[in-house]
């Protein structure tokens, strides 16, 4: 009885997305604390020996104190994930995912006695291979021994991480981040045979704002993909139907027109006469196969493409809406209503805001989805937009490692349980 109550009072969650790291333990309440899933290789000075502040690798806030010229940051800047996996045979990436780890649990270690580290829940994508698993577990048994920090821990697939958040256990989770999509039916456990994933999600939406952004004359800022992700999320804009959001925004420039001013700096983009390409950007994530980007991709803009990872096929140019309905379509007939009428966006790649001045025109996500969804035929869908959707996945970790047994074990059969480390 101990140990459970013990567990309750110090169950830490991580979610490891491609773009943020979630994390935090369960007395935060309902929002983690983030940082960028990245780290990055200083160059060894002099005057950083000096100062004291020599590292190898260095993540969280502090990256931004180390960075040296924009030359360096293309090899110097790790991002560990790619489409939410890392590569076995990365090292580098691996010594970023420790290290941000060790600084999550180091920023809220307690004080008071008795703590002999925490319960950590682990999310990883639902493609997720089993290698990842391992590694994930062999660096927490390391953790364990260096810090004492981490006393179990185990790892669930993001979207059943959030299909517990919500309390639906039958379901389709819709999850997008940064790397990639995931569209994962769920019947008490992701129906891995039925998983369809696509190869695009924050990182498609900053590709099209860095164009947008070339065009109205800011080539320079387009460079930085920090900028850029935060004018996305400032300037990008979901339509309900691309057509004629466009020629709404070209018959009424002013109404669409806005200015994003870059915190801390005296510099102001004004996407001007191009403010109709707002509507780009959220679209794009969406559904790429309009016309209109075809003129993108001539002038060098990747497409999208189809991508094998392990055993899943990430699409690249699949609409959202056929996603979902193949994902479905690969469950049991009798279950399929029932999923139709669960959907759950979630990721902050769903954070798209509707316009209150442009009802109809600039949408949110779920009337977005429920909207191509009934134009593929489907009446009877029920789409609902997870609240902070970015947040979704770290709160199920929570819910689950509060809930989960102490002396249930972990078994790779299953891949679920406790796994206790040494100290």
């Amino acid at each position: 009885m101990f140990e459970e109550d013990y567990k309750r009072r110090f169950v830490f969650g991580s979610d490891y997305g491609t773009s943020d790291y979630k994390y935090g333990p369960i007395t935060l309440g309902e929002r983690p604390a983030v940082i960028e899933n990245r780290g990055y290789l200083p160059e060894r000075s002099m005057v950083s020996k000096i100062l004291g502040v020599e590292k190898d690798i260095v993540v969280g806030k502090d990256v931004a104190y180390f960075l040296e010229s924009g030359a360096d940051l293309s090899s110097r800047m790790i991002y560990p994930m790619r489409d939410g996996v890392v590569a076995k045979s990365d090292p580098t990436a691996w010594r970023v995912i420790k290290e941000l780890t060790k600084f999550s649990l180091e920023e809220f270690k307690p004080s008071g006695f008795g703590f002999k580290g925490y319960y950590i829940v682990a999310s990883l994508s639902a493609i997720a291979p089993r290698y990842m698993y391992e590694n994930l577990i062999n660096i927490y048994d390391e953790i364990s021994r260096e810090t004492g920090l981490i006393h179990a821990s185990t790892i669930i697939p993001q979207p059943l991480a959030v299909a517990i958040a919500h309390k639906e256990l039958s379901c389709v989770v819709v999850e997008s981040g940064h790397g990639n999509t995931q569209v994962a039916p769920i019947s008490r456990a992701p129906i891995r045979d039925a998983i369809v994933a696509l190869n695009r999600g924050g990182s498609e939406a900053n590709a099209i704002t860095a164009e947008v952004l070339k065009d109205s004359g800011y080539g320079d800022l387009a460079k930085e993909e920090s900028l850029v992700r935060r004018v996305k999320e400032n300037l990008g804009l979901l339509p309900l139907n691309l057509d004629e959001a466009i020629n709404y925004a070209k018959r009424n420039p002013e109404h669409v027109r806005a200015i994003y001013q870059v915190p801390g700096t005296r510099i102001k983009i004004d996407l001007a006469e191009y403010s109709w390409t707002r509507f780009l950007i959220g679209e794009y994530v969406f559904d790429p196969n309009h016309e209109i980007f075809q003129s993108y991709f001539k002038r060098g803009m990747p497409r999208p493409s189809d991508t094998r990872v392990g055993d899943i096929t990430f699409y690249g140019m699949l609409d959202m809406a056929e996603t979902i309905i193949r994902a479905v379509e690969r469950c049991p007939v009798e279950l399929q209503p029932h999923l139709y009428s669960h959907i759950i966006l979630s990721g902050g790649n769903f954070m798209w805001r509707p316009v209150s001045t442009m009802k109809g025109i600039a949408v949110d996500s779920q009337t977005k989805l429920q909207h191509m969804l009934r134009d593929k035929g489907l009446e009877n869908v029920n789409v609902r937009l997870s609240p902070e959707p970015q947040y979704a996945v770290w709160r199920g970790c929570i819910v689950y490692g509060y809930a989960i047994p102490a002396n249930y074990r972990w078994e790779w059969e299953k891949m679920e349980g406790w796994v206790y480390h040494t100290k």
